[in-house]
């Protein structure tokens, strides 16, 4: 089972807590939640992420800038714009991105 690394941004703590739960809900689904924005991109940089799920509450330019980085790194790090919908639309994303993984 190949296990998923999501980064989770957002401002809302209760939102990332309960996203944090969902993702980790999931069979290899491991996840990181982080309300600064600043300490995002040396994360990613450092560290492997597979997703970086947007939420709630982001400013529009760092969402930009945040999908930006993403694209120019050498790594495959894909992001989600989330912003609620339950555990099943959050599924269907992921299972867009990587449809190897459907059960």
């Amino acid at each position: 089972m190949a296990i998923l690394h999501f980064l989770v941004i957002g401002k809302n703590q209760e939102i990332l807590d309960v996203l944090k739960r969902i993702i980790e809900n999931n069979e290899g689904w491991k996840a990181e939640i982080r309300s600064d924005e600043n300490t995002c991109y040396r994360y990613i940089e450092e560290n492997r992420v597979d997703i970086v799920l947007l939420s709630s509450g982001l400013e529009e330019e760092f969402e930009q800038e945040i999908k930006v980085f993403c694209e120019n790194l050498d790594k495959d790090v894909k992001v989600i714009d989330h912003y609620g919908g339950g555990s099943g639309l959050l599924k269907n994303e992921v299972y867009t991105l990587f449809p190897n993984l459907q059960p």
